[in-house]
């Protein structure tokens, strides 16, 4: 493994956003939509610096299954989402690499009346977006590699990790 990203420095960028946020939705009733399971710690990190009430939902993106390093069919599982209609939302997901997993879900949650809709990503791979949507709010761009750590996983495993870390190919 190779390290990308260090914990200071997502933390500090994390903290950033948090403050950034929290400006933006003063006084606004509004929800935090994470992308289940990768964002899972940005989600937490990120609701931990916002100073402003704040609903938080989930909802189930997957197109990586298994020992895979590339997406595939998208599936879409909304049944923990809560009622965002008239709410100013914004979707957290870990990792912005096709963009086909984020256009996808926010065209589906268009459909449920929020107030507004907008999306943060901890990081975005130059280079891989297949549609025009782009994230509102992306903390770190990082080349075409396969990262995991901080939410991130490969297989089911190195979530935990608190930096963002290339996998290389003998630890595949």
């Amino acid at each position: 493994m190779r390290s990308l990203l260090n914990e200071v420095e997502i933390q500090e960028r994390v903290k950033t956003l948090g403050n950034q946020l929290s400006t933006e939705y003063a006084n606004r009733p509004f929800t935090v939509l994470g992308v289940l399971t990768g964002s899972i710690v940005f989600v937490a990190d990120v609701i931990r610096q916002i100073r402003v009430p704040l609903q938080v939902g989930f909802v189930r993106a997957s197109s990586y299954r298994g020992r895979t390093t590339r997406s595939g069919a998208l599936q879409l599982e909304l049944d923990l989402l809560p009622d965002i209609e008239g709410r100013d939302v914004l979707v957290v997901d870990d990792i912005f690499d096709t963009g086909r997993t984020l256009a996808a879900l926010c065209d589906v949650l268009r459909d449920r009346h929020p107030r507004s809709l907008r999306s943060a990503v901890l990081l975005t791979k130059r280079g891989r977006a297949e549609v025009e949507y782009r994230p509102d709010f992306s903390c770190f761009e990082i080349p075409d590699e396969f990262v995991v750590g901080y939410g991130l996983d490969y297989n089911g495993e190195h979530r935990h990790l608190p930096s963002i870390v290339v996998l290389e190919e003998g630890d595949l």
